[in-house]
Formats: C-alpha cells, sequence, structure tokens
C-alpha cells in the first residue's frame, strides 16, 4: 500500500510541475503577444508620427517656398490682395485677361479699354530702359488710378508668371510685351531674341499647362512682310524675307505660335501692326522725336529712298478697337493640362490704317501744329532694317470683328501734340 501510495504521490506531483510548467510557458506566450502587440503599436505610431511630421515639413516647406517666390519679386499679402482685386471683372461674364508690356503704349491703352468695359485685368511689365522709364512709370500711375495693378516683373521669370496663373484663371492672355524697334537691333541683338522668342515661349509653356488654358491674342508686326513688293500688304503674302532681327523675331513668333496651336491646342491670334502712333507714345518713333526736335530748334533727320519713304500711320484708338474685337471673337483653347483636346483657333490678321501717309507729309502736317518751321537733314535710307513702304489691307479684320479704322493722320497727330504739349509742360507757338 505504501507503495501504491508513494507512485501515485509522484504522479501527482509530476503532473502539478507539468502543469505549472504549462501555466508558466502560457503566461510567458501572452507576455510575449502582449509586448509583441506593444513593439507593433509603438513602431506603426512612429512610422504615423513620421508621416505626420514629413506632411507637415512639407506644407511649411510649400509655404515657404510660396512666401519667398512672393517676396522674391515685392510680393506678399498685399501683393496679392491687389494681384486678386485687379482682377475681378465689374460685368456678368466679363473676362479675365492677362497683359503683356501693360506699361508700354499699346498695353497701357488697351489694359484700359478692357478695365472700362468691365473686365478684369491685372498687367506685367519690366519696366527697361529701351526708353525712358519714367514715361512708362506714368503710365502705370495712370491705370492705378483705374485700379489696375501692374506687376513689376519680367516674363521670362516662370516662377512669376506661374504664380500668376495659380491666383487668378485667366480666359485670355493680350501679350504685347516685346523689345520694340527695328534699328536697336544692331546694337542690342540679344535683347530681341531674349523678349520675343524666349518670353513668348515661356508664355506658351505656361499656358499650355494652364486649366483651363486661356486664349492668346499677341501683337505680331508688319515688318514681317519686309522686302515683299506686293501692295497693300494682306495676310496670305509672302513672309520669309524678313528685313531686320525684329522682324525675324515676329515672323519666328507666328511659327512658334502655329507650333503650339497645332501640338497643344492652344488658341492664338498674331495682329500685325502698322505704325501705331498717338498719346503716350513711344519716344522711339519719328512723330514722336521728329517734335521734340522742332520743339527744341534741333535738326531732325529725314530719310529719303530711291523710292517715296511712306508709312501706314494708325492711330492708337483704332489699333485698341482691333485688339478688343481680337479677343472677342477668339475661340477658347482646346487643350487641359498640356493635352489637345481638339482642333484650335490660328489667326492673323493686319491692323493699320490702309492709307500710307509720305514722312514729308508727316513733317508738313507737324510744323503746322506746332506753328514752327523744321529744319531737315535729308539722308539717305541706311541699311539697318528699315524698309520705305508699308501699306496694310484689313479686310480679314473688317470681314471677322468689324475693324475699320476712322482716324486720319493730321486728326491723330493734333491730339498727339496736344498730350505731348500737356504732358512736358510746354506751349505751341500758337
Amino acid at each position: 500500500m505504501a507503495s501504491l501510495f508513494s507512485v501515485d504521490t509522484n504522479k501527482s506531483i509530476k503532473l502539478n510541475r507539468y502543469n505549472t510548467y504549462i501555466r508558466k510557458v502560457n503566461s510567458s506566450t501572452k507576455l510575449i503577444a502582449a509586448s509583441s502587440k506593444l513593439f507593433y503599436g509603438i513602431i506603426i505610431l512612429t512610422f504615423g508620427l513620421l508621416i505626420c511630421s514629413f506632411i507637415i515639413n512639407h506644407f511649411l516647406l510649400i509655404s515657404n517656398q510660396h512666401c519667398c517666390r512672393l517676396f522674391s519679386f515685392g510680393g506678399g499679402a498685399a501683393w496679392e490682395k491687389k494681384v486678386r482685386h485687379s482682377s475681378i471683372p465689374k460685368k456678368i461674364n466679363g473676362k479675365v485677361v492677362l497683359v503683356t508690356g501693360a506699361a508700354g503704349f499699346v498695353g497701357s491703352h488697351c489694359a484700359l479699354a478692357l478695365k472700362k468695359r468691365g473686365d478684369g485685368v491685372i498687367g506685367i511689365d519690366n519696366f527697361n530702359s529701351y526708353y525712358d522709364p519714367s514715361l512708362k512709370r506714368a503710365r502705370q500711375e495712370l491705370l492705378a488710378k483705374h485700379e489696375i495693378f501692374i506687376v513689376d516683373g519680367d516674363i521670362n521669370d516662370i516662377d512669376l508668371v506661374n504664380t500668376l496663373f495659380d491666383f487668378v484663371p485667366f480666359t485670355h492672355v493680350l501679350h504685347l510685351a516685346a523689345q520694340a524697334g527695328v534699328r536697336y537691333a544692331m546694337e542690342n541683338p540679344l535683347s530681341y531674341i531674349q523678349s520675343n522668342v524666349n518670353g513668348f515661349v515661356n508664355l506658351l509653356e505656361i499656358a499650355k499647362s494652364a486649366n483651363p488654358q486661356p486664349a492668346i491674342v499677341w501683337a505680331s508686326s508688319s515688318s514681317v512682310y519686309g522686302l515683299n513688293t506686293k501692295v497693300p500688304f494682306s495676310e496670305n503674302d509672302r513672309t520669309d524675307q524678313p528685313a531686320s532681327l525684329y522682324a525675324a523675331t515676329k515672323k519666328a513668333g507666328e511659327e512658334i505660335a502655329h507650333t503650339y496651336n497645332h501640338i497643344y491646342g492652344l488658341s492664338l491670334t498674331a495682329l500685325r501692326f502698322f505704325t501705331v502712333y498717338g498719346p503716350w507714345g513711344r519716344p522711339d518713333m519719328a512723330y514722336f522725336f521728329f517734335t521734340k526736335d522742332m520743339i527744341q530748334g534741333k535738326p531732325i533727320k529725314v530719310y529719303v529712298s530711291d523710292k517715296e519713304v511712306a508709312r501706314d500711320f494708325t492711330y492708337i484708338d483704332d489699333v485698341v478697337k482691333g485688339c478688343l474685337g481680337a479677343i472677342d471673337t477668339a475661340e477658347k483653347s482646346t487643350g487641359s493640362g498640356g493635352k489637345k483636346r481638339g482642333p484650335a483657333q490660328l489667326r492673323v490678321y493686319n491692323l493699320g490704317n490702309t492709307s500710307p501717309v509720305s514722312v514729308k507729309k508727316l513733317v508738313v502736317i507737324l510744323e503746322n501744329l506746332l506753328n514752327i518751321k523744321a529744319k531737315k537733314n535729308l539722308i539717305k535710307m541706311p541699311r539697318n532694317g528699315d524698309v520705305p513702304f508699308t501699306h496694310a489691307n484689313v479686310s480679314l479684320a473688317y470681314r471677322d470683328f468689324g475693324y475699320r479704322p476712322t482716324t486720319t493722320l493730321s486728326s491723330g497727330l493734333r491730339k498727339f501734340v496736344k498730350w505731348y504739349l500737356s504732358y512736358y509742360g510746354m506751349q505751341a507757338r500758337t
């Protein structure tokens, strides 16, 4: 019996030991499981914190970059407020237009006309020193009185132009920024490439990626007709013989426009201006510096040629009507996010006066208006890119948007002289 009892006791002890072991194992397993859950929880929490930290830092970086971009071109909250306020249309279904070269001669007049009829307008201009920047600043002040904000910057500044497109959903771009002048190209040729080619491509690159894409109306030039002898000049005449680098860059612009229209669906309209003149004009133009020199008693240089030297002088108000007509009839671009969705509008128009006037006649008109006899130095026309004669056929512009110039050179110059004497604080002798 003692032996049997001893065996049972041993079995009981072993069983208790086994159960104790099993309980320890279970406890360890639970502890390990709990530790594993805690470990994984810590990993997930850490990973989540890292993601949150990355997102916060990313947005802070973007915000800082945004602020830096704004302040790099004189921006900030006040700058952004001016941009947005200036771009708001005052009428139902009003357009929102970016005007490049807005402190220039044609640009300032067009910006003012767009604003007066209720469209939203933002301008951009680099205020370069090709001619007196103070005249451009005076135009800027005039536009500011009509709540038009001009951004002080260059169309080659990708960050700046991108920022404007981020802030404002432009429906149209009126691209008038350019390096102007035929003769200056012999002194500074690269400025024409930088502005008229690089700047135009930069603007098109940004516009093509906008959503929605804006319709673009831009300034080409009558200079593209170059050595063409057929008159009057029509849009389907040959333009492959430019006589100046300026003309070549404008012709290049027309070919570039065709490319972006074909590939990206941008709606593009080129306007070939013919010798635009009038109040707030450019000091490098003959009618302007003739007036200045005649008042100061200086001789004026009058170019002569084997053929009569004449220009199709076009008054600024007529050109503005043409620009607005082109904007109003411009169809929407068909691309989105840089991809073409269908065929887009591509147009070219002459904007001239259709009545060429000789430079000799121009001088006579100024003599009568100023009551001053000009001291003329007759000089043979140099081979500097100028052409002796221009004459516009505007029937296409008339057909498509009713363009009809109405201002004679005598009438337009009278208005210019009145402005000139007032702006520069002078008085005519009469």
